[in-house]
């Protein structure tokens, strides 16, 4: 049985699907591979992922491989209700709506489980918090599995670690054709196009102010000042901090920018980046939004006690009127911008993630005997392989070594 708002809105979603697929020809090539070969008989997968059109397509790709697929959101504000609809009238089960509450989304993810999954598709690591944390027995099936996002990847660290990671999981966010691409083009292109689009307003000439400049917060960056911006870059890590002045940016702690910027976009993956010091020195009519995972990076607490009243301005603005009549403006309620407030990552982008991730979920589908639980690196192999296919696909070809340059770069 599958929880979503309104199965008629299926038509919509398909449309979605068909768009998309037109742009991601790698995936593609996989899923008439998959359809052939049929890697997942008799196997399960479940995924919790911005549920959109990508993952859609993402999904209806595994099942062809002959997996039962169990899909659900890893955002309240990001999954799409056509596309929900249209995956339940294509048979993947499904358990997600726009909007719900907290409580609501964790029993959506944990429905999600009750398939007793062999494989797991992560962004978060919300699955992985339910099936050590709330629900252990769901996890009697699983093989692993991988995590798609910074943030999911530094938990999963944290409890590998802590000897506290009960199953094996591939860090799918360190592939290279996964964080060079949709961490940096894909969120610098996305995010931009959700701000631009939810508020119309003109970057050229503002003061945008990034926190981190990993690589999400590097895309960012880059095509703020592509608009024509002034870009400000907050940072904790001093080699990160001094690449960003050697890029030609403004560099200074997040007291010295709350004062004198426009936009402020946090991308850092951890929490009270901006908080109520900051907050009290911003100006009139500023913009806050988030491109980290969860909606920790702006202190919403801290923003709602300096308020005097909270007002919907547009769909996906709310405006926190202070008490001496400033207003802050939050877009996406704090959540990941660029997917609670619009479309998510182009296609072509996905096109390399999800690749990546299709061929793990085979890697892991095929592996002679369960591997050890831990945290494991993408094989570098199948890095490569998508790499290859992604440029076959927009007929680029590129040199390759000879023999003896092969040699002469291993010799000494």
């Amino acid at each position: 049985m599958s929880i979503v708002k309104d199965k008629n809105l299926a038509p919509s979603g398909i449309k979605k699907i068909e768009w998309v697929k037109s742009y991601m020809p790698v995936l593609s090539a996989i899923g008439e591979r998959f359809a052939k070969e049929r890697p997942f008989e008799g196997k399960t997968i479940a995924m919790s992922i911005h549920l959109e059109a990508k993952t859609a397509y993402l999904a209806l790709t595994l099942a062809a491989g002959g997996a039962r697929v169990c899909a659900t959101g890893c955002n309240p504000l990001s999954t799409q209700d056509d596309i929900a609809a249209a995956l339940v009238s294509l048979g993947i089960d499904t358990f997600a709506i726009h909007g719900v509450s907290e409580e609501e989304y964790t029993d959506h993810l944990t429905q999600t489980l009750r398939c007793t999954p062999d494989i797991i598709i992560d962004d978060g690591g919300d699955f992985v918090s339910i099936l050590h944390e709330r629900e252990p027995a769901l996890a009697k099936n699983l093989l692993g599995g991988c995590e798609e996002t910074t943030t999911g990847v530094a938990r999963l660290a944290a409890r590998a670690k802590a000897g506290k990671l009960n199953f094996p999981m591939f860090a799918v966010n360190n592939a290279k054709c996964k964080h060079l691409f949709d961490n940096r083009h894909g969120t610098g292109q996305s995010v931009w196009d959700a701000i631009m689009n939810t508020t119309n307003c003109f970057i050229a000439g503002k003061k945008v102010v990034v926190a981190g400049y990993g690589f999400c917060g590097r895309g960012v960056a880059l095509r703020a000042k592509g608009l024509g911006a002034n870009v400000i870059i907050c940072e904790a890590d001093p080699f990160r901090a001094l690449e960003a002045y050697a890029d030609g940016y403004s560099v200074m702690s997040m007291d010295e920018a709350a004062g004198i910027g426009d936009i402020f976009v946090t991308t850092t993956g951890c929490r009270d980046i901006i908080v109520r010091r900051h907050l009290e020195k911003m100006h009139d009519g500023v913009l806050l939004a988030n491109a980290g995972h969860f909606d920790c990076e702006i202190n919403k607490d801290d923003l709602k006690a300096l308020s005097e009243t909270v007002e919907t301005r547009k769909p996906n603005i709310e405006g926190y009127k202070l008490y001496d009549g400033r207003i802050l403006n939050l877009l996406g309620e704090g959540r990941l911008v660029n997917l609670a407030a619009g479309n998510g990552h182009p296609a072509e982008i996905m096109d390399l993630s999800f690749a990546v991730q299709a061929l793990m979920m085979e890697h892991i589908a095929r592996l002679p005997e369960k591997l050890a639980p831990d945290l494991y690196e993408v094989p570098g192999e199948i890095d490569s392989l998508v790499a290859r296919e992604k440029l076959s696909a927009e007929g680029i070809k590129i040199d390759n070594l000879t023999v003896e340059q092969e040699k002469y770069l291993k010799s000494w």
